[in-house]
């Protein structure tokens, strides 16, 4: 047996640590003593300095390595071993070995990531009891469309680690082709990982994915108990479980000879983790396909404009489908302004309602909330203010009486008046979930009306009978945020109104259209998916938006055209690269000071050309949890070489005492 053990840390410590096999003298303390039976892959409680702590072993030595910076007789021994199974192997050492230079990340942290837990991810509902419609899931149930059977054709004759994205309208059968394209791989002997975003889908999916393949599923995701999401982790390592349906994190199953990989609603800002590490599934999951040579399998009505630009330029195949099998059709929309509207609700948004209540169906009044609460907004004209050198919106510092882009650092003096038109019907407003709900009930009287949105999702069951009851038609008027805008499928839904579709382009950030877009297509498919006279209704201050006017005509090709060429110009990625650094502390000062003394640092270390340092600047969300946040972008059109200079300085730079450093590659948000 090895004398020295290899031992990583969930702390920010970018080294390894080696400590005495105790089995190896003959005292075991707990410890395995057969020599055949490795200790790799195992948690080890260990003495760390004066505490104790948990340790995931990644290496066995039978001599001392060189790098140890001690004398043997100086190395302490491990208290026991924690696993009487492996928990991981060299794959996942290497994975996190990955993750930690291109995420820049300590290793033992990005390995903890990876490792089943109970902790339960920011926004994810467990939806335990919630069925699918009762739609009958068996295979037998489904004859593929020539289309789809094309789909399954060419996912399943690739041999190599290609990558290809399966883009169709709402409905058209994007989950039947995942299904079937699993299936041949399962029956191939090779195992699948199908990823859903962390709504309701996980539940959904995992239902169905159940019913078709039965215990040769496995779920992963945060909503299970410790001991449950360990058991399942268990069976998928010891190959009894061979398709994983999970959430972003279930990209890290330690699944036996890997054959496909779904990532389904790719668009979807959750395969993002918001902690560190801050990895995307979507980059973990290129990385296993191509190492294994498997196909990884994308999905979306609505691509992200990465995923758009790969499939335009050849960097993923795309394999379209274009028509609703369910019978529905797509529905008409419209756009109303709110220019001139008294209150929350259009004329024609409440006739519309009273007309899909006189024929027994359901409406569906959707708010997104992800949008900052305070924007400039010309109530004459729909004028915004913008940054002049970034194009995105400029937010006001009230305490400061400024207006900033929270990109470049610009700042300019709030008008009192509109720029544009010279109206003062100008001004900062908000709008809210329960605002809407009011002049809901205040108009519709006779209806029965529910809202989900945040404060509800806290209740689980509360949210699983509010759905229960509107599939079942006990409720006229559904009130919601983005759970509802995405997954969920009911059939007596004829209106779906969105009640501002301004909120998210608010958001001082250059994906504020492209989330617009996409919530505005996403939540449009809710309606009329079993009818043909489906109705949704777009409410706006500013209804010549492109991501407005696109979404009405279901013009992608027109919107991501025009988003490409804005972002081109910008040098905003596809076209760049972005590591976003966050300097926080409960002493402004010092988080101010760190962040530029960082960025003199930085430009020391970074490439003579090609790289551009936006900021030093305060973060959009200024402070968070009594932590005041500075941000500084780094911008390249090539990634490695920043990447490389950012891992130098993190390693290397001694951070101010109370100042923390959070380090974000491919940022998706900037708040």
């Amino acid at each position: 047996m090895a004398q020295w053990l290899e031992l990583v840390f969930k702390l920010p410590l970018y080294q390894s640590f080696f400590y005495r096999n105790p089995a190896d003298s003959g005292t075991t303390q707990g410890v395995e003593s057969s020599a055949t039976v490795s200790l790799v892959g195992k948690r080890a409680a260990v003495r760390f300095g004066s505490r104790k702590l948990t340790g995931f072993i990644i290496a066995e030595h039978h001599e001392l390595p060189k790098s140890c910076p001690f004398a043997a007789a100086d190395i302490k021994p491990i208290d026991r071993v924690i696993d009487a199974e492996p928990l991981f192997g060299a794959e996942q050492v290497e994975l996190a070995r990955w993750m930690s230079h291109f995420y820049i990340c300590a290793e033992g942290v990005a390995l903890s990531a990876m490792l089943p837990s109970g902790k339960r991810e920011a926004g994810e509902l467990n939806t335990e009891g919630f069925e699918l419609n009762g739609t009958d899931f068996s295979a037998a149930a489904f004859n593929l469309s020539d289309e789809q059977t094309a789909a399954v054709d060419a996912i399943t004759g690739c041999n190599t680690g290609d990558f290809f994205y399966v883009y169709g309208i709402t409905g058209s059968g994007k989950t039947e082709v995942f299904l079937q394209a699993a299936s041949r791989v399962l029956a191939a002997g090779k195992s699948v990982i199908y990823l859903v975003p962390e709504i309701t889908l996980s539940h959904q999916v995992a239902e169905t994915v159940s019913q078709r393949f039965g215990d040769r599923c496995a779920v992963l995701h945060s909503g299970l108990t410790g001991s449950k999401r360990l058991a399942e982790w268990r069976r998928i390592a010891r190959g009894e479980a061979r398709i994983i349906v999970g959430v972003r994190s279930a990209v890290f199953a330690p699944v036996c000879n890997l054959g496909l990989i779904i990532i389904d609603e790719e668009h979807d800002g959750s395969y993002k983790s918001g902690f560190t590490p801050r990895y995307h599934a979507r980059q973990v999951a290129m990385y296993l396909c191509k190492k294994h040579g498997c196909p990884l399998v994308m999905g979306s009505a609505t691509p992200s404009v990465e995923a758009w630009h790969l499939m335009q330029t050849g960097g993923i195949r795309t394999l379209r489908l274009t028509r609703r099998l369910s019978g529905g059709a797509l529905p008409r929309i419209r756009i109303e302004s709110l220019l001139n509207t008294q209150g929350a609700l259009s004329g024609a948004l409440i006739e519309e309602m009273r007309r899909t209540k006189s024929q027994g169906k359901q409406s569906i009044i959707f708010l997104n909330r992800r949008g900052f609460s305070h924007f400039f907004k010309c109530k004459n004209c729909g004028h915004e203010v913008l940054c002049k050198n970034c194009s995105v919106p400029l937010t006001l510092h009230k305490s400061e009486g400024l207006m900033k882009c929270h990109y470049c650092g610009w700042t300019a003096q709030p008008p009192t008046a509109c720029p544009e038109c010279g109206s003062i019907e100008a001004g900062y407003t908000s709008i809210g979930t329960e605002y809407i709900e009011e002049q809901v009930r205040k108009a519709f009287p006779d209806c029965t009306i529910q809202r989900i949105d945040t404060d509800v999702l806290q209740k689980n069951k509360e949210t699983v009978r509010i759905l229960h009851d509107f599939r079942d038609g006990k409720i006229d008027i559904l009130l919601g945020t983005q759970m509802i805008a995405k997954g969920l499928n009911f059939p007596g839904v004829r209106l779906v109104g969105i009640a501002l579709a301004d909120t998210g382009l608010q958001m001082p950030d250059f994906r504020a259209s492209e989330r617009s877009f996409s919530l505005i297509m996403q939540v449009a498919g809710r309606a009329g998916r079993y009818v043909p006279d489906g109705e949704v209704i777009i409410q706006t201050y500013n209804p010549y938006h492109p991501a407005i006017v696109c979404a009405q005509h279901s013009d992608a090709e027109s919107f991501y055209s025009q988003e490409l060429q804005q972002r081109r110009v910008l040098e905003f990625p596809p076209f760049a690269r972005l590591i976003r650094l966050v300097f926080r502390s409960k002493d402004e000062q010092q988080a101010e000071a760190a962040a530029y003394s960082a960025c003199s640092v930085l430009k020391e270390l970074l490439p003579a050309a090609g790289v551009e340092t936006l900021g030093p600047s305060d973060c959009m969300l200024s402070m968070v949890a009594g932590n005041y946040r500075f941000q500084l972008l780094l911008r390249a059109a090539v990634l490695a070489p920043v990447q490389k200079a950012v891992y130098r300085f993190i390693t290397e730079y001694r951070c101010p005492a109370g100042v923390y450093i959070e380090t974000d590659v491919d940022p998706v948000s900037l708040l």
